[in-house]
């Protein structure tokens, strides 16, 4: 697998999203895979040499990242383990949103005990607090890196404005939002502020929830107790008019022999070095169907039909959700 650089620390070009491996928690996608599975999923990408793995607090709550902690036990040599932090809670229940520094050393604390590890070498704020000034929570998660607890910071889901105002307190690794051909809004103003300073971008959903792979054809193909039957862009009066990008994709994935998730993760990795998505899997026939875009090539052809494929319905998260991003 080749590697790639998120503020001077090195990944393998694509990472594993961990978050659907939860089984009955908080955020479901599909049918679950089962512990045993997700474990094997994960020491399957190790041996594909994917090195970079992420995981949060909030997915499950806690769980996702007790089965990382299990999956990587005699076999943390070499792995970037990403975590977050950003939630307040009461037991399992999540409160509200905790930028401060309080609460990211409780977070962080306990994720190193869930995950069985020493030092955390990604620790994002999962969500911009915005009644927490960013350098006060970027301070509070620097003296964590001072203690050798965390490695390197990253944010998710911040605007311009505060990755300048946070790079100035500390430097920042890696910027995760969302990206993908389903979702460009980072790319006018987002992007070129982190590559301004230095900072990786870590898409998250690079494949739309799963709509880019074409494998869901209708919204009855969803479990009743799917997330996405929440998201805006996979309601009803949106679905059909989003399958017209799903055509798009399928149609170079054929020229190519490739898969349509292939080719979207491909299209990704294209957008720059500094680019690495982490797509969610949770079995071992995704996984290795995704990592074989880190060595497939779009002519610019491709690339021009792809990014020409035209606006997509919908909000990418409800009105709740699209006041907790860009901030």
């Amino acid at each position: 697998m080749k590697t790639r650089s998120l503020g001077g620390l090195t990944v393998s070009a694509l990472g594993i999203g961990c978050m659907p491996m939860v089984t009955g928690g908080n955020i479901t996608y599909g049918a679950a895979a089962g512990e045993d599975e997700s474990i094997a999923t994960i020491h399957r990408a190790i041996d594909l040499g994917i090195t970079f793995f992420d995981t949060a607090e909030i997915y499950g709550p806690f769980q996702n990242e007790e089965l990382l902690g299990r999956a990587i036990e005699r076999r943390r040599d070499g792995l970037v383990i990403a975590t977050k932090f950003g939630f307040s809670y009461a037991g399992a229940q999540i409160t509200g949103i905790d930028g401060s520094p309080g609460n990211a050393r409780r977070a962080c604390e306990g994720s190193l005990q869930r995950l069985g590890i020493e030092t955390i070498d990604l620790f994002y704020q999962h969500r911009v607090d915005p009644n927490v000034p960013i350098e006060e929570t970027v301070g509070g998660m620097a003296e964590l890196v001072r203690e050798g607890k965390v490695r390197h910071i990253g944010l998710s889901e911040a605007g311009p404005e505060t990755l300048r105002r946070a790079a100035a307190v500390h430097p920042i690794a890696a910027l995760q939002s969302e990206y993908s051909l389903w979702e460009r809004g980072v790319e006018d103003d987002i992007l070129p502020v982190c590559r301004a300073l230095g900072i990786g971008f870590v898409p998250y959903s690079p494949l739309g929830r799963g709509f880019l792979t074409g494998q869901i054809r209708s919204r009855d193909d969803l479990p009743a107790d799917d997330w996405r039957r929440n998201d805006p862009r996979w309601s009803e009066e949106n679905f059909g008019a989003n399958l017209k990008l799903v055509a798009i994709v399928e149609r170079v994935a054929a020229r190519h022999g490739a898969s349509p998730a292939q080719i979207a993760l491909a299209w990704l990795l294209a957008q720059g070095e500094d680019v690495v998505p982490s797509p969610g899997v949770k079995r071992r026939v995704t996984l290795e169907d995704s990592a074989k875009a880190a060595d497939l090539s779009l002519t610019a052809d491709d690339r021009a039909e792809l990014d020409g494929a035209g606006a997509v319905s919908g909000p990418r998260y409800d009105e709740a959700g699209m006041r907790r991003v860009r901030l």
